[in-house]
């Protein structure tokens, strides 16, 4: 009993000493020094073997991950539910349905207040939704609302940055707390952080915003656009930079980046080691220093050999001869780089972690950029390296249509925007995203007219789908003689006489009735006759009389032959897709009228 006793005895104390050994520490500082919590987190972490590993880091840095400007995941959530208090808004919860249902897809745009200014921009995104068959000055019509006040530029440093507009909407009776809005944004937040505050509560409206982030992003409601500059054209804008000379599609350099190095603050960790891929041959990757006003004041040792080497090559010239272009981000998320790159083909490569892309809920964007990680930043160079170059043609190609279809103009990048929203509203009869990422775009392929790709020529041949192996002749007849001339006759004569011929219409838009059957001439194919309403539009009309796909458009004083309708058919027949034709009309100076002849 004595024997047990002892060894039950050194059993317990040697337990004793040893969690006094290891975990003593942590005892005295859980049960004994409760008061002291706040000193121990200040010298966290505290190691048992102090003496034998030095403490590199700074108590301060363990403390915050990152740059210690940086808001914590905790900060930026507050950030982002004091602007986004309707966080879990989607469509069938903050939109209210019937008044599209009433007069269909209506746009009305609050009146501009003559006071408060409007920025270049937002008055072009004005101006594109006012020209849009969608715009309506009826607000009780309207299905979707746009308000008034410039909501671009939400940096309360900017000088565009418009105050009280909290107050502002509030008193608006239409505002009925957001729902059915859309707001326009491209710059939000300030220095140190840019997080996404408004500035205002944006309540249930759907918020059209450029640096989207992903965990602010909420999907199928708002829509992320690309940040352009107040310079970006209205309508048309510039074509994409890509030619037919320009392939095969290895340029003088393989990968590109000029612009700012942010020396503090949020978006300088990705720039600042982008010397690392710098190779001065085929990766060109050059910073300055050289911004703001005291940028002088946090320079490091490498600012000044940075800003000579940056002013030996020119931005436009790297553009328009490299392959890739590193996109990274900004203060915010988004940058003009992202649009430029797209214009020159030159394929963007993304350092912006946790960016919605531009219109990704329609656009397939692994065709036409390659998507990084900031902290994988120096495998990139032999990433894009391993890129086929038959798929680096096809990524140039999608970036010349995407910027063509959806980014080279503000009324594109507005009207994108609509029609993304329009389509959430009726999703069994909305385009797929194949039409989204194909000649000739989401914007030219309407939904009303069909959502099936094989109801359209221009996706034929990508289906395996044969194009017609017949054509309709449509001419049209404008002469005030009311009878058929000579050059009307010799037309339809040559036109029936074709192999590929189905049938002829004559669309007759002259004030006379036009002459019975039995003047007509007799042809091989069916003709028939179409009262016309006298409106040059009328010859694009779908007529339900037409049965083919194609149509041979023609005016009475055409003049062509036989053999050549026939040539232009074959010639259509390997382009469905395209518009073929002649030059549209024969004349000549008449000296005696001193007027041109048709």
């Amino acid at each position: 009993m004595q024997t047990r006793k002892k060894y039950i005895f050194l059993t317990f104390l040697a337990s004793w000493l040893l969690l006094f050994f290891f975990g003593g520490d942590q005892l005295r500082r859980l049960s004994f020094f409760s008061g002291r919590k706040a000193e121990a987190r200040r010298n966290w972490p505290r190691w048992t073997d102090r003496s034998l590993l030095k403490n590199f880091a700074d108590p301060e840095e363990l403390q915050r991950d990152g740059d210690p400007s940086l808001l914590s995941p905790r900060e930026r959530r507050a950030a982002w539910l004091s602007v986004y208090k309707s966080s879990r808004c989607r469509m069938e919860t903050c939109f209210d349905f019937s008044r599209c249902e009433r007069n269909g897809f209506k746009v009305f745009t609050y009146p501009r207040e003559r006071d408060q200014p409007t920025s270049e921009s937002y008055g072009k995104i004005l101006a594109s939704i006012e020209r849009s068959r969608y715009y309506t000055p009826k607000p009780e019509e309207a299905c979707l609302f746009i308000l008034g006040i410039d909501t671009l530029d939400r940096d309360h440093l900017s000088a565009q940055y418009v105050r009280d507009v909290d107050e502002k909407i509030r008193g608006f009776p239409l505002w009925n707390g957001g729902r059915n809005h859309l707001i326009f944004n491209l710059y939000s937040g300030t220095w140190p952080n840019y997080t996404g505050d408004l500035g205002f509560d944006i309540g249930q409206a759907i918020l059209a915003k450029a640096s989207f982030d992903t965990e602010s992003f909420r999907p199928g409601f708002d829509v992320s656009i690309p940040l352009f500059s107040k310079d970006h054209p209205q309508r048309g804008g510039e074509r994409g930079w890509l030619y037919q000379d320009s392939v095969p599609p290895k340029k003088k350099y393989l990968l590109v980046f000029k612009g700012k190095r942010y020396l503090t603050g949020i978006g300088s960790g990705t720039r600042n080691a982008l010397h690392h891929i710098h190779n001065g041959k085929d990766i060109i990757s050059l910073t300055t220093c050289k911004h703001g006003k005291d940028w002088e004041k946090h320079k490091d040792t490498r600012c000044d050999k940075d800003n000579v080497d940056y002013e030996k090559f020119d931005y436009q010239e790297l553009l328009h001869n490299s392959t890739f272009c590193i996109v990274p981000r900004g203060r915010r998320l988004g940058s003009f780089r992202f649009l430029e790159a797209l214009q020159a083909a030159c394929i963007p490569v993304l350092l912006s972690d946790g960016w919605e892309l531009p219109f990704a809920e329609a656009i397939d964007w692994g065709k036409a950029a390659v998507v990084g990680s900031e902290r994988l930043l120096l495998q990139i160079p032999s990433a894009v390296r391993c890129i086929h170059p038959e798929h680096v043609l096809a990524f140039q190609q999608q970036t010349q249509f995407l910027w063509d279809a959806y980014f080279s103009s503000v009324d594109k990048i507005v009207h994108t925007t609509l029609e993304i929203i329009k389509d959430r509203l009726s999703p069994h009869c909305s385009r797929s995203r194949f039409l989204w990422n194909t000649l000739p775009g989401g914007l030219l392929v309407l939904p009303d007219f069909s959502t099936h790709p094989g109801d359209f020529p221009f996706y034929y041949l990508q289906h395996g789908s044969s194009p017609s192996e017949k054509f309709t002749a449509f001419i049209r007849v404008v002469s005030q003689a009311g009878s058929l001339s000579q050059p009307i006759l010799r037309l339809i004569q040559a036109v029936s006489g074709s192999q590929y011929c189905a049938q002829i219409l004559v669309l007759w838009s002259c004030e006379k009735p036009p002459p019975p059957s039995g003047k007509w001439p007799q042809t091989t194919v069916p003709l028939t006759i179409i009262q016309g309403r006298r409106k040059p539009s009328d010859r694009f009309f779908p007529y339900t009389a037409i049965q083919t796909d194609a149509v041979l458009s023609l005016d009475e004083h055409t003049s062509l032959s036989t053999s050549e309708v026939d040539f232009a058919f074959a010639v259509w027949r390997s382009f469905p897709e395209r518009i073929v034709g002649f030059p549209a009309l024969s004349h000549f100076w008449d000296p005696e009228q001193g007027c041109w002849g048709y």
